[in-house]
């Protein structure tokens, strides 16, 4: 079996990696579309000390299923599926007070003590699954993981008023926050590096702006840290105003010394945000609401993922899938 890995030092195609053996609650899964994500390159940075099968951003057929998966599960044999990608153990204080993603046993899939899906098969507990809605293709569900992350921006924040929200950062998942973020009662902005990634704001109608074109004024109600860069928490602080909202999306294997003063001085609140729900996803990508294709920018198969993860991991483009 091909295997997209990591060994702890360097990113490598593995042509005879192990077939997955299916648990008991477990689903086999045949990906047909994953997607490379900044957290993949921060874990080949060191990041989480992940050696293994990478990728978590994936679209696939399930093959089988274990013994004990009910029959919900069983009904989802030969369906095209996406899948949350913490796997509980339903039991802790975590769990059993409705912070599942938060579970003290966790596995997360290609992160943390789990095989990921940048392989021919991978598994995951069936509970995880959702099927994806026939009118989705491969190349919009693939978008599902990061889609549901940026929704869940929205269950952590009280929105009031019409509140300025600057997403900092144009790479895959601050445009994908920017388009989950401008359906709101608010003025929405997107901060970034790349012209012509920029250009994309145009089409979707947020505003939009060089990074070396601002002037900070400390005047953002919101601001939503996307850079996937050591740099983003201190451009984050010098934005918001006081008493404001700093949203942290990034992970970053390296972080360098950032003053944290201004936290305190300013009385800013830093909010941490990850995984997502994932129907609110399905929905928003089934209705067109967030456009991804755009931000499509290379296509490539396994055999290739090699090449394709260190293109990606340089910054070309902006979203790099693997077709299985």
């Amino acid at each position: 079996m091909r295997a997209l890995t990591f060994n702890g030092e360097q990113v490598r195609l593995d042509r005879d990696y192990r077939v997955p053996v299916v648990g008991n609650d477990e689903a086999l899964i045949r990906p047909t579309m994953v997607g490379i994500c900044s957290t993949d390159i921060e874990i080949a940075k060191g990041y989480m000390g992940f050696k293994g099968v990478l990728g978590h951003e994936f679209v696939g057929v399930v093959e089988s299923v274990g013994a004990d998966v009910p029959e919900r599960g069983k009904s989802l044999v030969g369906k095209r599926v996406a899948g949350t990608i913490n796997c509980v153990c339903g039991r802790c204080d975590m769990c059993l007070g409705g912070l599942s993603n938060h579970c003290r046993n966790r596995t997360v899939l290609g992160i943390a003590g789990r095989d990921g899906c940048f392989a021919d098969r991978f598994l995951l507990p069936a509970v995880n699954l959702l099927e994806v809605p026939d009118g989705v293709t491969d190349e919009v569900a693939v978008f599902t993981e990061p889609v549901a992350a940026a929704c869940n921006i929205l269950q952590q924040l009280r929105i009031e008023g019409k509140p300025h929200i600057t997403i900092l950062g144009d790479g895959r998942l601050g445009l994908l926050v920017a388009q989950v973020m401008a359906g709101l009662n608010a003025s929405v902005r997107v901060i970034g590096k790349h012209d012509e990634k920029l250009v994309l704001c145009e089409k979707w109608g947020i505003k939009h702006r060089l990074l070396g074109d601002l002037i900070p004024r400390g005047d953002q109600d919101i601001v939503v840290d996307c850079t996937s860069s050591a740099s983003g928490l201190e451009t984050a602080m010098q934005l918001v105003r006081p008493r404001g909202k700093i949203v942290l999306k990034t992970t970053v294997a390296a972080q360098k010394d950032v003053d944290l003063s201004p936290i305190v001085i300013n009385e800013i609140q830093l909010i941490g945000s990850r995984c997502g729900p994932f129907p609110d996803a399905l929905s928003l990508l089934a209705s067109e609401t967030v456009d991804v294709i755009p931000m499509i920018t290379s296509r490539n198969s396994l055999d290739d993922a090699e090449a394709a993860f260190a293109r990606a991991a340089s910054g070309a483009g902006i979203k790099t899938l693997i077709e299985i």
